[in-house]
């Protein structure tokens, strides 16, 4: 088949996830304790025998907490600097059920039994709505039924009508120091190069590619934590 029509997904990464630099303090700037998140997982089945796909993993805070409970820890990133990041974290910390794959939604190949698990953060709007969608059912296929998605990300539960007053009220809480968060400047370049969408319009490309929404929470109507089962 002719790929020429393919997203090129590094290119969609964001320059920023490139710079090794970046990289470095990409940990601080986030500041992102993933315990809740392994909670979560668990209470929804992950165990001893579970496979967990952890999909844009950043610099493996996630892989390596939940890997003591389960049996295989699948870390994907598209960045090579975050590739590394995952493999300097998992060495540190010595577990040996982490497997890191350099790859994006798009072009990750799942080897092996279906995960009970999915878990990506803050990654699937670097992608436009079509690639969404094919994102997730990509996902649909690497996930056994009954299996759990855990997403959380930047997602607007808001009207087109309102979505002025909601973009900069969410600007307002920007931090000031880049060092410690993200600023408004940030968030411009989000807006600017960046593809979050619309609550409604998501709930239907998760219902479209075989998940029911399990829970949702929203932060201020721009941040989603969504759990969901594969039908």
């Amino acid at each position: 088949m002719n790929t020429d029509w393919q997203l090129d997904e590094m290119a969609h990464a964001g320059h920023e996830h490139l710079d090794p630099n970046f990289v470095a303090n990409f940990d601080r700037k986030q500041n992102f304790d993933p315990a809740q998140d392994v909670d979560v997982l668990r209470r929804h089945g992950l165990g001893a025998d579970s496979t967990l796909l952890d999909l844009a993993a950043g610099t493996g805070k996630l892989a390596v907490a939940a890997a003591p409970y389960c049996r295989r820890v699948i870390a994907v990133d598209v960045s090579p600097p975050m590739r590394r990041a995952i493999e300097q974290r998992v060495a540190a910390a010595q577990v040996t059920n982490v497997e890191v794959v350099q790859a994006g939604f798009l072009t990750y190949e799942h080897q092996g039994p279906p995960a009970h698990a999915v878990y990506t953060r803050n990654a699937l709007h670097q992608i436009p709505d079509f690639w969404k969608v094919l994102a997730l059912r990509r996902i649909t296929g690497w996930l056994r039924r009954g299996g759990v998605l855990c997403l959380r990300d930047l997602i607007f539960d808001t009207t087109a009508d309102d979505i002025e007053r909601v973009i900069g009220a969410w600007f307002a809480r920007a931090a000031t120091d880049p060092k410690q968060g993200y600023t408004a400047e940030d968030f411009a370049e989000h807006m600017r190069a960046e593809h979050s969408t619309f609550r409604w319009l998501f709930e239907l490309m998760l219902d479209a590619t075989g998940f029911d929404v399990l829970d949702v929470d929203y932060r201020a109507q721009v941040y989603a934590a969504y759990t969901c089962r594969r039908r």
